[in-house]
């Protein structure tokens, strides 16, 4: 590789030098042969962040295997991408190579038109996209993928060229990306099976994997940090590129988690968090329960079925106006370790550690989620629970065979108009409890107190680590109006438990009944909850 140049950007023009943390991963992929002295690694995982030269390195090994010292007879080369544009950025880097090399261009004849190079020795290199049909009969040598992120979960088009290189003796497949945005991408099982092999967790000499990353809770703003995903800083990577990029993300949190993403490769979604991780660190305090004794407390509570969490969030303001959280949460535990291995979360270890109950059977029975919330209601005053109304006649019925009397505003009992004047009509006894829709209309106002209040560093949640999960998989999905609501960032994403702290914090923030009265709880003692 040393003897090709380089085709475009700062160094123009120059010699192509590998630095040594690049000749430290070519001769880890090439160097192992077995006895037969044929080369042992069979698949390469290379993430790192953009800007550091994955183009460059992937097209000089293009040209080994094509008329280098890899080079065999009538073999088939590919790059494969994601979309059309992508898949033509390592051919057109190779092409370059090629026409600033008279050797090179004695050997390898261009065809621009169908993004191929076709060397003297009989083999091909061709880029392909996933939205080029008919790929069943390819059989590659060399499988190069590119950014394979932007697949997400879908394996079709990779599985189908990955299976075509069984009739070579040497095949080699390259997988070369920053990082995914999430665990059930193809690219995050691929680079978790690689970190595997290279801890020595698994026997797989065939696989080698190289991950640049900056650890997730390191300051964003730390330029030795930044070293640690971007090998090339301070050499062909400009500092002062980084320093604009990450000054923006801390200014403007809708930038963050594109910075994280691209800059830093860790795994996160580059599209908007409604929550980053430094905003929920800075709120992470642990709540202080004797709170929850001496004010009013308020309840949000997201049922589920068969796989979803089912979550219960309360809320308590202080003297100093922050809030307290406490959170409950249940899951079905038949499959438990199943559906961990499926959503990529450590639902048994957060069972073990208490902070998951797993509910006997294949469902949630409510008469777990009732006994809880009697138990609850004997230390803290209750004001109202506000609920989600999917499956809440199951959970009336579990409250009411616990001796649990509840009754639901709007159907028992209805608040009089805004413009009401006067003595409100007296409530009936027992457990309060509140619809609150999950459209936009109803979940705008539940976003914006839950956001302010994060923006703000008034919620004291613990770091609980269910709800953190659920948090960190939350964006805001907006209508035409503007008004927005919880959104998933994947179908395995679980956000339960924000969707249930938002509503409590939305009933918590309205107006209290006028002749709620004092409490009923006024001087009894309050136990640990957990």
């Amino acid at each position: 590789m040393n003897s090709l140049c380089v085709p475009e950007g700062m160094h123009q023009g120059q010699p192509f030098r590998l630095r040594n943390w690049q000749t430290d991963i070519i001769r880890r992929v090439y160097n192992p042969v077995d006895e037969y002295g044929h080369r042992v690694v069979r698949k390469v995982i290379y993430s790192v962040a953009k800007k550091n030269g994955k183009t460059p390195i992937v097209s000089g090994v293009v040209l080994a295997h094509l008329c280098g010292p890899e080079a065999k007879t009538n073999e088939q080369l590919y790059s494969a991408a994601f979309e059309r544009e992508q898949a033509a950025i390592t051919f057109r880097y190779a092409r370059q190579m090629v026409e600033m090399d008279d050797e090179l261009s004695s050997v390898v004849n261009v065809k621009a038109a169908t993004k191929e190079l076709v060397a003297t020795n009989g083999s091909i290199f061709k880029a392909l996209s996933s939205e080029v049909k008919g790929k069943h009969g390819i059989g590659p040598a060399l499988l190069l993928f590119d950014e394979l992120a932007q697949f997400g979960a879908d394996r079709e088009f990779y599985d189908t060229l990955a299976q075509g290189r069984g009739a070579h003796l040497e095949p080699l497949m390259w997988i070369i990306s920053t990082q995914a945005e999430n665990d059930a991408a193809l690219l995050s099982q691929e680079i978790d099976y690689g970190l595997k092999v290279m801890r020595g967790e698994i026997d797989d000499p065939t696989v080698v994997c190289f991950l640049f990353e900056t650890p997730p809770e390191m300051d964003i703003e730390d330029e030795e940090a930044w070293k640690l995903s971007n090998p090339a800083y301070g050499d062909f990577l400009n500092p002062a590129d980084m320093r604009e990029a990450a000054r923006t993300a801390k200014a403007m949190p809708s930038a963050e988690a594109g910075f994280r993403n691209l800059r830093l490769n860790q795994r996160v979604s580059s599209a908007a968090h409604l929550i980053t991780p430094n905003v929920w660190k800075a709120n992470g305090e642990e709540p202080d329960l004797s709170v929850f004794e001496d004010q009013p407390v308020t309840g949000g509570l997201d049922l589920s079925g068969k796989n979803d969490l089912t979550s219960l969030e309360y809320v308590a303001e202080d003297h100093e106006k922050n809030w307290h959280v406490l959170s409950f949460f249940w899951t079905p535990a038949d499959n438990l370790k199943e559906r961990a291995d499926r959503d990529k979360v450590p639902y048994c270890l957060w069972r073990d550690q208490g902070y998951l109950t797993a509910v006997p059977g294949k469902t949630i029975d409510y008469r777990y989620v009732a006994r809880a919330i009697a138990e609850h209601r004997s230390r803290m005053n209750i004001v109202g629970i506000k609920f989600d109304r999917w499956r809440i006649a199951d959970l009336q019925r579990a409250l009411d065979e616990e001796g649990v009397d509840a009754w639901i505003e709007g159907v028992d009992w209805s608040p009089p108009p805004k413009n009401h004047t006067g003595t409100w009509p007296p409530m009936p006894d027992g457990l309060r409890l509140i619809p609150h829709g999950q459209g936009f209309k109803d979940m705008n106002p539940a976003v914006e107190i839950l956001e302010d209040a994060l923006a703000e560093g008034r919620v004291r949640h613990g770091m609980n680590p269910v709800l953190t999960m659920c948090a960190m998989n939350v964006r805001a999905q907006k209508d035409p109006a503007g008004n927005r609501k919880f959104d998933k960032i994947k179908s395995t994403g679980r956000i339960d438990g924000l969707v249930a702290l938002a509503m409590a914090l939305n009933g918590a923030t309205g107006s209290p009944p006028k002749n709620a009265g004092p409490s009923v709880y006024e001087g009894r003692g309050f136990l640990t909850l957990g």
